[in-house]
């Protein structure tokens, strides 16, 4: 039998002597006593079948919990930046430690409840926590860990993010309304387009004095005209270096995507024409870019911005801080811009949605092909965001 003692700093401390199979005591420590008896019965069954399994022996107590095996899988696997970013936000307080010998099914439903009812979260966000943790999950199951043989996120049923009458009455109860599960299908009109554009290029707003003071003005013209011609993620763009944008074979070749593969997008005549004004406006020397030139090697000045501004250059670890905060303003901006054109509910990832569309409107290509140029993964997210205008449909018919 293993002994256990409470340290002083409130954890739990047990040691597991085994002469015969273990080449010296082992020293687990947990959170709580709950999760450490859980752990160690799980283990010592294993020790008194003859079993010792490696990883617990090598790494001890290195993926001991739910907290420890998110730490361990971003240690050790190289995840997209998308999965990253949640999993460091499920370790801030939206998942609870638990010894990896307590996570089943039941688990994974009292979490998903907890999200619900405690932290009042929208079914999208659900999914993409439970999503993320469901690939850790599945690196520890592949990699061997004893402790957790089956990975019970992958047993929730459909639609398991929806709020259920029970959810809404106890959501309810606290004077909070519940999250729909609402798929945007926001696409921007031809007039709302042709307001954003007049005043991106300097036109006065209605109902306001004077036209928008925008930094790096030619920048966030030529953004937004590539995000609705090429379908590519605002992230994806801003990150561009100058030698990706291939004019010849109308490509931008990505490197590194939200999925954490390589693509190239095809470019339209008309994205290539944009990018043609932006290098005449930056080569030009345009006052409005503020100097910003290509010596560097970027495409768009942000990054290296706010790199100066955070003392972060050639720190990779800030890199993500560095493209968190690129994302907040360039979202703000577009958001203010969208606002002034009368369209306060449109977000700029709306024109993904948009160039996606276009290209099932416009071009015969095969949802393989769009997917292509898209990137993405899942054929029913695809669906999702090629939001054909029922109008438009209607047309073609009889």
């Amino acid at each position: 039998m293993a002994t256990k003692r409470l340290r002083p700093s409130g954890t739990w401390e047990y040691i597991i002597r085994r002469s015969k199979l273990l080449p010296k005591p082992l020293s687990l420590t947990f959170q709580s006593e709950e999760e450490g008896d859980a752990y160690v019965a799980r283990l010592e069954q294993l020790l008194d079948a003859g079993i010792v399994p490696t990883d617990v022996v090598e790494q001890r107590e290195a993926i001991a919990t739910t907290l420890d095996a998110v730490r361990e899988y971003l240690r050790r696997v190289s995840v997209p930046d998308s999965d990253a970013q949640v999993l460091n936000t499920l370790l801030g307080g939206r998942l609870p430690s638990k010894a990896l010998s307590t996570v089943d099914y039941d688990w994974a439903e009292r979490w998903v409840t907890t999200m619900k009812r405690e932290h009042h979260l929208s079914p999208s966000t659900i999914r993409h926590n439970v999503g993320a943790l469901a690939r850790c999950f599945d690196w520890v199951v592949k990699s061997g860990t004893p402790m957790l043989a089956v990975n019970p996120l992958r047993l929730l049923p459909k639609r398991y993010a929806t709020y259920t009458d029970d959810d809404r009455v106890a959501v309810e109860a606290q004077d909070r309304a519940p999250k729909e599960d609402v798929h945007r299908d926001r696409r921007p009109s031809e007039e709302e387009l042709t307001e954003i554009r007049r005043i991106m290029a300097g036109g006065k707003p209605k109902d306001r004095e004077r036209a928008f003071e925008l930094p790096y003005r030619p920048a966030l013209v030529f953004l937004f005209e590539l995000a609705i011609e090429s379908a590519m993620r605002m992230r994806e763009m801003y990150t561009l270096d100058v030698v990706q944008f291939d004019v010849g074979r109308r490509t931008a070749a990505l490197e590194r995507t939200k999925n954490g593969s390589k693509r190239s997008v095809p470019l339209t005549t008309v994205a290539v024409a944009a990018f043609e004004r932006y290098v005449e406006a930056v080569n030009g020397h345009d006052p409005a870019m503020c100097g910003f030139s290509f010596e560097g090697g970027r495409l768009f000045p942000w990054v290296d911005e706010i790199e100066t501004g955070m003392r972060a250059k050639n720190m990779p670890v800030l890199r993500r801080k560095v493209l968190e905060r690129v994302t907040v303003r360039l979202s703000g901006q577009f958001g203010r811009l969208f606002n002034a054109a009368g369209c306060p509910d449109l977000v700029f990832h709306d024109l993904r949605h948009e160039a996606t569309s276009r290209l099932y409107e416009r071009t015969t290509l095969s949802d393989i092909q769009i997917a292509k140029i898209t990137g993405h993964t899942d054929p029913k997210v695809l669906m999702r965001y090629a939001n054909l205008r029922g109008s438009d449909l209607a047309a073609r018919l009889w």
